[in-house]
């Protein structure tokens, strides 16, 4: 897997609380750009399918590693690229979050391999806001 990007914001809220809003898939669609809803098939854990329409589309995710109240990977395989979203929270200085994505990607065939510079730049210019996004959505609630 190559990485596409990883970031990492400070959040002013405990980090009980960014996770909560983190897997609160229903309104996940106000952090997320492209996102227009999600939904899971169960709990938030290992195997759990999200299903989310992105640009038009629906798409699935499924999340294949989850330690609850600290990190979460989600995976989706979209033709023959996979991609691996992880999540991660800490508690920083009192009271505030300290949150990480790295987002890593995997190509199959020749044609992927050689877009992947391009494909790595959409990524980051997608999604690397996400946490950001996250942040100020936390603060207007």
């Amino acid at each position: 897997m190559a990485q596409a990007f990883s970031v990492e914001e400070i959040i002013g809220h405990p980090a009980p609380q960014v996770w909560a809003a983190l897997v609160d898939w229903p309104n996940a669609h106000r952090w997320m750009p492209g996102i227009d809803m999600i939904a899971a098939d169960g709990q938030t854990a290992e195997g759990t399918r999200l299903t989310f329409r992105a640009r038009g589309k629906d798409r699935s995710s499924t999340i294949v590693r989850c330690v609850a109240g600290q990190s979460i990977v989600l995976r989706s395989v979209q033709g023959g690229v996979r991609a691996d979203y992880a999540y991660e929270v800490h508690p920083h200085d009192e009271g505030t979050s300290r949150v990480t994505l790295t987002a890593d990607c995997q190509s199959t065939g020749v044609l992927w391999r050689v877009m992947w510079p391009l494909l790595r730049i959409a990524i980051r210019a997608s999604d690397a806001k996400q946490l950001r996004l996250l942040r100020a959505t936390l603060e207007d609630a």
